[in-house]
Parts: C-alpha cells; structure tokens; sequence
C-alpha cells in the first residue's frame, strides 16, 4: 500500500510540473495603472466603489488618499436597515485609519440571517459580522446556507458560498466538497484559459473563494495544477479591467495564487529583447509568481532550444544563472556560445526549487521564449553581364564589390539582356543564406519613376536577375536614358538591411515604345480630370411609326364599341347608387394612377396612394356585390319598374 500511495504521490508531482505557464504577469506598469484607477474613483459616487477602490488601493500596499473624506463618506451613506451598505462601510472602516460606525452598526446583522434571503445578503452579512467582530453562530448560518443552496446554486452563490464556508468554524466539509461542482461549469478557451461565463468578476470571486475555504478545512481544493494555471492564466489576461468590482476580485484572487497552501503558477517571460546577436548574445528571462514577484532561490534550466524552421536542436540542459542587480526574479545564458544560424528559436525552460520540500509551484517545465537570431549579411560573388539577345556575341561580365559602385556606366539597348548575378553572405555562419526581400530598383535620372523588379535565388542560393530591355520597355514607358540600379535587401532576421548603388545604366529602347501621355510623362504630375458620361439616350423612333402603334393599340377598344353598336348596350339594369357610382370611380381612379405612375410618380407613392383609392373601391364593390345578390333573391313581379 505504502508502494502505491509512493507511486500516486511523484504522479501528482510529475503533473503539476507539466501544468500549462501562465503568459505574463502582473507588471510594475500595471500595478501602477490599476493604483491610478482606483485613485480616480475619488471623489466616490457610491458607497460600492468606495469599497471596491479602497480596498484595491489597500491589496497594492497604497495608503488611501484623503483618508478622513473617504471615511466620511462611509458613514454619511451607512444605513443599518440594509446589509449591503453595513458590509461595504465596515469594511471601509476596517482598513481606513482612525474610522469608526455608529455603535447601532451591528444591531440588525443577527436578524437578517434569514433562509428569505439570497446567498450574496448572507454574504453581505457574515463579512460585516467579522468586521465589526460580532460573533458568528456557525451553526445556525451553515444551515442557512446549505437551503439557500439549494435554491440557487449558480456559479455565483457557489463563490460566495465558499466566502462564507471559510468564515465560519465547526465541520464546513460539506461546503467545501461543492468546489468540484463549481469547477467542472469552467469554459475552456484555446486550451490555454479557464473561465467561467458570467466574466471575469465572477471567476475571481470563486477561485479566491475554494483557496481560502480549502485553507479553512486544510484540504486541497478539487483544482487540479493544469486548472489552476489556466485560470491563473485567464485572470492575469484580464489586468486591464476598468470596472472596480472585476478589477479589485482579479487582484485579490492573484494574491491568492501568490499565497494560497497547494498552488502557486509560476511565469517564465522573456525579458531581454528578442533579437539576439554576437553583439548581444545574452538570453534573460524572468521567473516569478503571477504578480511579477520572486518565489525564491530557484534552479533555472535550458532544456532546449529548437529552430522552428527545421527543428534543429543547439543546445540541451543548459543552466541559467542569477542575474546581476537586485531583481532576484532574472535569470540569463549566453545563447550564442551554441554558435546557432539566424532564425527563430523555442527555447525550453523548466525550473525546479532550491528548498526540495517546496511542492506548490505549478508550470515548472515546459515553459517556452521566443528567441530571434539575427546576423549581419554581405553581398557576395556580384556580377552584371549584358547578353545579347540572339547570343550572337559572348556576354561582357563586369564584377563589382558591395559597398562600392560600378565605376563605368554600362549601357544596353533593346538587342541586349541585363542580367544580374548575386549571392547574400551570411557573415555568422559563413555561408549563402536566402532573404525575404531581394529587388532590383531601376530609377530614371530626369523624371525619377521607378521600376522594381524581383530578384530570384536557384537551388545554391544564387540570385540571378534578367531584363530583357525589349520586352520591358512598357514597364519603362519607353523612357531611354540614365537610370541608377539599386539592389535592395532585407530580412527579418538581419541587422543590416541595405539599398546598394550597384551602378548606372543607360538603357536606349525601341523608337516608338515611348507611350504618349497628357502630362509629359512624368507619374507626378497633375493628370488631366476625369469627367464621367452618361450613356447617350437611344434615337426615338420616327413620329410616323409612332402614331401608327398608338393606332395599333387603340384599334382593340375601337372594334369594342363597334360591336356594342351593333349589337346593342343594356344599361337599363346599371343602378346609380352610391356604391355603384364610387365602384365604377373607384376602377377609373385606379387607372388613371397607374397611367401617372406610367409618367412621373414613383413605386411608393403610387403605393401610398393606391391603398386609399383601393381600399374604398373594395368597400363600394363589395356593397355593389351585396346588393346584386339581394336583388336576385327578390321575385321578378316584385322589383320596381326603372
């Protein structure tokens, strides 16, 4: 038996060594920001943000500005009827020098212990309680509690449950066995943080809550390390809070992490600058709890450094020694004592305590920076060759030196290739290397346009750069003359990014290439305005074919009266009644609006006004309609003679 709990014992150990590092830490700078918000907060508007900056001024070790006004201010808006403002001012009270409550202060505290109110009054209750030292019956407020639970048992009530819990004596076990309920409502984000989802007010209120309740009971909290360190995580991302509830939790709950008896997450940052060089070949980083604080003698390793472009390992289990200075959270090594190329490099860092008894850290492996090795870089082996394009001819070379200038003026015409031949040194290994950015700047001597072409490295890291002057006269606007060739260089891993004045060239291309412009060819100059033109409306047919449509179209209603004509109309039955006489001008108002539609009303209008006229034609239609149908339903002998 003693073999296993042995066994589960270096386990859990293995584990919490494993856990995830927090990302950063709270800075000087920060500690800084968050005092002078909570500074500002003065002159209060509320009793509530009196407490949350008053106390938040007193977790960062800051004497309360105008102490006397603040307390003041507390007693002048305490009211014993509400618990709320009893617990607010008590703790105000408790931490401003010389303030002091009203002796009734604490009269209604014991009456409002009450299964009618909500686990955050209770809450409110207990505190005041242990700020004005009257005694808790734990008995009676834990069976409270525990119905009140059972009401309402969200995440929130769950922190100020445990609040409660670690205030009261006597078996509170119960209450701290609902930690793990809490726990497992956590969101995970990105696998890095944890977070529950009513904000970061609320998941500082809980965390805080199970440390200091599983410090009441002297049991570790159902947290496991890689949990702690993700909400440590969370809560560290969330510094720059402006509210001064959420900024005053998160502070105390990284007090916490900094206190509690079974975790404390442990950050390793770097804290020298990313690029490192044979100039500055030094690596520092910082390691130190969530506050930026030292946690103590500790043994900080390399284990090692990897290059993320290929996965080349440079060194291995590299010991990081004290800084010099007073900050007792740095550690640095010489990293360019591997000799590694350029690039970017994971360094791995895993720390362990000198005190082997110390079980609490949490991140100790695994733990990485980020890393820049840059160098310096040369050109190399430069060449310029004009080639003739039918290679009728050799090719004429002509070496030059980087940093200096071709001495001679070459010139190419539009029968002829320039090419250009490069390597880039890379002076700390010694060897070619290829860069991010390599182009070839053409600019014209009298109008200064410029023409950057990309240069392209082979399979040795040669870069070869070929114009041919026929093809590209276009790009040149077929502007013969002198231009000055320039070779640009950079990288995101190099010192020395450069723009080499390689040489000039007069190039002479094809008469007639030149493009014709408005403005003398110069790009800078005023361009000529841009008028825009609508589309010339078609020809109207002739006045002939257009009377002869509209005769076209009228000839359908003409044969309709022709045929009435002939055959007679029967209008003996048409009845001039109000519904009748509005049905029939009801229709013809409806015409006459889509023929005004047809020339100048738009959609809506005729919408707008359709639904009058329609809504009354309806009417009368359907009066119309009714009365037809009743006429029907009346014998013949009796229907009055029209």
């Amino acid at each position: 038996m003693a073999r296993h709990s042995s066994f589960f014992f270096f386990f859990a150990l293995a584990v919490v060594g494993q856990a995830l590092t927090p990302s950063t830490f709270f800075t000087s700078n920060d500690q800084a920001r968050l005092q002078a918000h909570f500074t500002t907060a003065s002159p209060y508007k509320d009793l509530a943000t009196a407490h949350y900056s008053i106390l938040g001024l007193t977790l960062l070790g800051v004497a309360v500005p105008n102490n006397n006004e603040a307390c003041q201010f507390a007693q002048s808006k305490f009211d014993p009827g509400k618990v709320e403002t009893v617990y607010y001012a008590s703790s105000i009270s408790k931490v401003l020098k010389g303030c002091s409550l009203p002796p009734d202060a604490s009269k209604l505290l014991a009456n409002a212990v009450s299964e009618n109110s909500s686990v955050q009054e209770l809450f409110f209750v207990v505190s005041a309680m242990k700020n004005l030292g009257v005694p808790i019956d734990s008995p009676k407020i834990s069976k409270v509690l525990t119905a009140l639970l059972k009401k309402d048992d969200g995440v929130a009530s769950l922190g100020y449950a445990f609040h409660i819990a670690a205030l009261l004596s006597g078996n509170v076990d119960s209450f701290a066995d609902r930690i793990e309920d809490a726990i497992v409502q956590a969101d995970e984000v990105d696998g890095k943080y944890l977070q529950f989802e009513q904000g970061a007010g609320t998941t500082a209120l809980v965390i805080d809550g199970a440390y200091a309740l599983a410090d009441a009971v002297k049991k570790a909290p159902a947290i496991n390390a890689e949990q702690a360190s993700k909400f440590a995580n969370f809560l560290v991302n969330r510094k720059h809070t402006a509210n001064y509830r959420s900024a005053y939790l998160i502070l105390k709950a990284l007090k916490t992490f900094t206190s509690n008896s079974y975790h404390i997450p442990i950050v390793v940052t770097l804290e020298s600058n990313m690029a490192v060089s044979a100039k500055s070949p030094i690596v520092k980083v910082r390691v130190s709890n969530v506050l930026g604080q030292t946690i103590g003698k500790l043994s900080v390793v390399a284990e090692k450094a990897k290059r993320r472009d290929d996965g080349a390992v440079i060194l291995s289990k590299t010991p990081l020694k004290p800084a010099a200075g007073t900050d007792q959270t740095l550690y640095e090594f010489n990293l360019m004592a591997s000799k590694p190329g350029q690039g970017l490099y994971e360094i791995t860092v895993s720390v362990a305590p000198a005190n082997t008894e110390e079980s609490r850290l949490v991140g100790t492996s695994d733990a990485t920076v980020t890393v820049k090795v840059t160098t310096e870089v040369e050109v190399d082996g430069a060449e310029i060759l004009l080639v003739d394009r039918d290679q009728s001819s050799q090719a004429k070379g002509s070496k030059v030196n980087y940093p200096s200038k071709l001495t001679s003026v070459l010139e190419a015409d539009y029968h002829q290739k320039l090419v250009m031949k490069f390597q880039i040194k890379d002076k700390l290994a010694n060897q070619p290397m290829r860069v991010h950015q390599a182009f070839v700047k053409f600019t014209n001597q009298n109008t200064k346009q410029e023409i950057i072409y990309v240069a392209e490295p082979d399979a040795k890291s040669m870069y070869k750069f070929d114009l041919d002057v026929a093809v590209k006269a276009s790009e040149f606007s077929g502007a013969s003359g002198l231009y000055q060739m320039d070779l640009i260089i950079g990288d995101a891993v190099i010192v020395n990014p450069f723009v080499w004045h390689v040489a000039d060239v007069k190039l002479t291309f094809l008469e007639g290439s030149a493009k014709e412009s408005d403005n003398g060819g110069s790009p800078y100059a005023v361009k000529s305005e841009i008028k825009h033109q609508f589309r010339e409306p078609e020809k109207r047919p002739a006045l002939a074919i257009s009377n002869a449509f509209t005769a076209l179209v009228l000839v359908p209603l003409l044969v309709l009266f022709v045929t009435w004509i002939r055959i007679g109309i029967n209008v003996r039955n048409f009845s001039f009644s109000l519904s009748a006489v509005g049905f029939h001008l009801g229709l013809g108002c409806i015409f006459a609006l889509y023929y005004c539609f047809w020339l100048q009303l738009d959609m809506f209008t005729t919408l707008k006004y359709l639904t009058v006229i329609g809504g009354l034609t309806f009417f009368f239609g359907n009066r119309l309609l009714g009365s037809i149908a009743a006429k029907r339903l009346v014998p013949m002998d009796l229907r009055p003679r029209l």
